[in-house]
């Protein structure tokens, strides 16, 4: 498998006076093209700090961050603005919509940072809109009138209208209902049949199924790693796999 993502020794600690926390340990690890890449572990122990170092928005104490063999982990904060914008997409679980813009609006806004061929982007805009099953008379709407499976299907448009190569996601279903969360899920699984890599933080076992590869974290190191393949709907064995593991890792 190709390699678009990898980190080397990478650490990250905080201080407060002098008291320094360690939340990620000479940590390495690498991320496949096309991959759907899962990040667990028990609260505190640092999935959301190395999602956020993997995706450059925020920098690591020391080692080296490469995407698709280059190092990102010395680049100024414009030049990493930069990546983000041509190669990287965000799903989180607060959506972060601008509330004074129309749902159309919101999109194009990070569509047209990349290129200024609007006509382009509204066209694929409105594709993308229509695959997560959003009519036109959303598209007028503010984020304040949609529900919360409507708005995050409208964040996962918004993280891929520049096509990026890979997809960050942080606990993407876990403001959201039952078949709200499928809904999103079904979404984030047909982008990576497409050739997307994604890479997700999550607590929930519904979601972490949907997984080529479970990545378990633990005081900020990885301590295992279960490869469960591309997912198929109803998938007993699947489960029974993944239950088993979170069992041993202690979750």
């Amino acid at each position: 498998m190709t390699t678009i993502l990898e980190a080397k020794n990478l650490c990250k600690t905080y201080s407060s006076g002098k008291v320094m926390q360690h939340v990620l340990k000479n940590l390495n690890i690498q991320i496949y093209q096309g991959e759907f890449t899962v990040i667990m572990g028990n609260s505190g122990s640092g999935k959301s700090t190395l999602l956020y170092a993997l995706s450059g928005m925020d920098a690591p104490t020391l080692g080296s961050i490469f995407f698709q063999g280059t190092d990102i982990s010395d680049y100024s904060n414009d030049k990493l603005a930069i990546f983000r914008r041509q190669h990287c997409g965000f799903v989180f679980q607060q959506v972060y919509l601008n509330e004074t813009m129309s749902i159309m609006d919101n999109v194009l806004m990070c569509g047209l940072l990349k290129t200024k061929e609007k006509k382009e982007v509204v066209k694929k805009a409105k594709e993308l809109l229509n695959q997560v099953g959003l009519s036109e008379e959303v598209y007028r709407k503010f984020p304040s009138q949609l529900s919360g499976g409507e708005a995050q299907r409208v964040a996962i448009v918004r993280a891929l209208i520049n096509s990026p190569e890979i997809v960050f996601a942080d606990e993407p279903t876990g403001a959201l209902n039952s078949a709200s969360a499928t809904n999103v899920l079904d979404v984030m699984t047909k982008v990576n049949e497409e050739g997307q890599s994604i890479v997700m933080v999550t607590h929930d076992i519904k979601t972490a199924r949907r997984a080529d590869r479970i990545l378990y974290l633990k005081d900020g190191v990885i301590v295992d790693e279960l490869h469960l393949g591309k997912y198929v709907k109803g998938d007993k064995e699947r489960h029974t796999k993944l239950r088993e593991f979170l069992e041993r890792m202690g979750w």
